[in-house]
């Protein structure tokens, strides 16, 4: 499993990022060319080499021309959809934006609708966003970890005026993150970058065991005591990491239509929730009823119980940390009678377990071909063993 180490000792901004993963290899061709499909007039992106306090890192920037200056959500999202990008990258995109909608919305007791984006509906920040998600994606990297986020201190000033660093967005897009505060007078943390990695994070903590491949260092704008870069580290995961830490999330529900239950699964799973099941069991009076469990990542478990407690008729939940063993997996095209389809490939150190063609092709297939997924899953089977 390829996985990205984020140490945040100097915080993180949106440019910050995409620059610390241009140092670790990824081609800025790339970012250009995607960037010039969402048509959004003349934007230029530059890069170029720096040394911070003698740590040789790269810079990242965004020029433009922007007449809008106040965006809705919808506006953001309007600016990624049918722009031929990749549907997951669209989708995350969205996640980005609506993390800062709501932390706006929170802060100016508004409706969701009525936000306005103000710098970070600067054309810059969509474009960060943007690129830091095909970074990602580029580069192969199928786990995120992060440091605990150093925020700075001090006060910044906005178009709403003078505020106490983090900025009200950014603490309240911080929420059951772990971060802290050094005496760098500034502001560390930046309500993209703070969207994007808690959007993208899988965890935060220490330095998870990995074999680095490469070492990025991505430079800030403003100077301090301290070298003003992110640094990433990108490699593959260790027969540690095989076991992880996650949350399980269970309540007893005695009084809900079953019909109701499809649609919170899905809103769970929508939310990052790792696995979503139902159990019957039977409770007190020999009632009839369905433990409702969920398996959360560290750091995701309070957002989920909010579904939980505000979608179902469930009066309170169980939590407890428990320890997974899951088996290192990758995805990769391979060529058939039916043109080209995914194979998802598991595993443990180098050795090969399973090979499964992935249900969606071989549902797509059944559609357009009118065989029967057993008939489909026949003829393909020869292509998962050895």
């Amino acid at each position: 499993m390829k996985i990205a180490y984020f140490d945040c000792f100097s915080g993180i901004a949106g440019d910050m990022l995409i620059a610390s993963l241009l140092d670790a290899g990824l081609d800025f061709a790339y970012l250009e060319n995607e960037v010039a499909k969402l048509g959004l007039g003349k934007v230029n992106l530059k890069n170029r080499k720096l040394v911070k306090q003698n740590i040789s890192s790269t810079y990242f920037e965004v020029e433009y021309e922007d007449q809008h200056h106040h965006r809705h959500l919808k506006d953001l999202n309007n600016l990624v959809e049918n722009r031929g990008l990749p549907e997951d990258i669209v989708e995350k995109a969205k996640k980005v934006f609506l993390s800062i909608a709501e932390a706006e919305a929170r802060i100016h007791d508004m409706p969701l609708e009525k936000v306005h984006f103000h710098e970070v509906g600067a054309i810059d920040t969509i474009v960060d966003v943007v690129c830091a998600l095909l970074g990602f994606k580029k580069l192969g990297i199928e786990k995120v970890v992060c440091s605990p986020l150093n925020v700075g201190s001090g006060f910044v000033t906005f178009s709403h005026g003078k505020f106490p660093v983090p900025a009200p967005a950014t603490a309240e897009i911080l929420r059951n993150i772990p971060t802290y505060s050094t005496n760098s007078q500034g502001e560390l943390v930046t309500p993209t970058g703070a969207a994007v990695i808690t959007t993208l994070a899988d965890s935060f903590g220490d330095m998870p065991s990995m074999m680095v491949e490469s070492i990025g260092y991505g430079a800030g704008t403003k100077d301090f005591e301290h070298p003003n870069v992110l640094r990433v580290y990108i490699g593959k995961a260790l027969g540690s990491q095989e076991m992880e830490e996650i949350i399980v999330i269970e309540t007893n529900i005695d009084d809900m239509n079953p019909q109701f239950y499809e649609p919170v699964m899905e809103k769970l799973f929508r939310e990052g929730a790792l696995d979503v099941f139902f159990t019957p069991i039977q409770m007190k009076k020999n009632r009839p009823a369905t433990k409702l469990t969920v398996l959360s990542k560290t750091g995701d478990e309070k957002k989920l119980t909010s579904i939980l407690l505000k979608e179902t008729t469930s009066l309170g939940v169980r939590m407890r940390k428990e320890s997974r063993m899951i088996l290192e997996r990758e995805s990769i095209k391979i060529q058939t009678p039916y043109g080209e389809v995914n194979m998802k490939i598991s595993g443990l150190k180098g050795e090969v377990y399973h090979r499964n063609i992935e249900y969606e092709d071989l549902r797509r297939i059944s559609s357009e071909t009118g065989e029967s997924l057993q008939v489909i899953s026949e003829k393909l089977r020869k292509y998962t063993v050895d």
